[in-house]
């Protein structure tokens, strides 16, 4: 990670990740915490930005094997971490509420485990609130600028 710089008055920080190399290494830090286990992070950024890239990485730090792809058209990928199960949400084509009460989605937030979701926006006062916001954005360099801001104590946690 190129650098950090703390979010005035929020427990968060902005890094920026020169390539999948910082990517992987934020992914390698969060899989080591024991509140990973427990937690609920929304991804937020523009197509391309590097949300799927980054549930991938950590997915992969987490010990999950196999083919690891987007939910864009399923809403949710379900895996299995290192003894907790992980949901992977992509709520991108995600318009009509009934479908989260019909897939279940309330049920699965209730249970023990990882959720990961991308485009929170588009579930928006459905989704319970978040332990950790990643808001990745793609910069002309090519570069990422990551904003993370942790909104509880488990979100506290995977920062510290």
């Amino acid at each position: 990670m190129v650098g950090t710089s703390p979010l005035s008055g929020r427990s968060g920080a902005v890094l920026q990740w020169a390539g999948e190399d910082d990517t992987a290494a934020f992914a390698r830090r969060l899989a080591a915490r024991p509140a990973v286990a427990r937690a609920f992070i929304e991804l937020h950024g523009d197509l391309g930005a590097g949300k799927t890239t980054f549930v991938r990485h950590l997915l992969r730090a987490l010990g999950v094997a196999g083919r690891i792809k987007s939910p864009t058209y399923t809403l949710v990928e379900p895996h299995e971490g290192p003894g907790f199960p992980i949901w992977h949400f992509d709520f991108y084509r995600f318009d009509d509420p009934r479908e989260w009460e019909d897939a279940g989605f309330r049920d699965v937030f209730q249970q023990s485990g990882l959720k990961l979701a991308e485009w929170p926006e588009k579930a928006a006062g459905l989704l319970p609130p978040p332990d950790l916001s990643l808001h990745l954005a793609l910069r002309p360099d090519a570069t990422r600028e990551v904003r993370v801001q942790a909104h509880s104590a488990t979100g506290q946690e995977l920062l510290a």
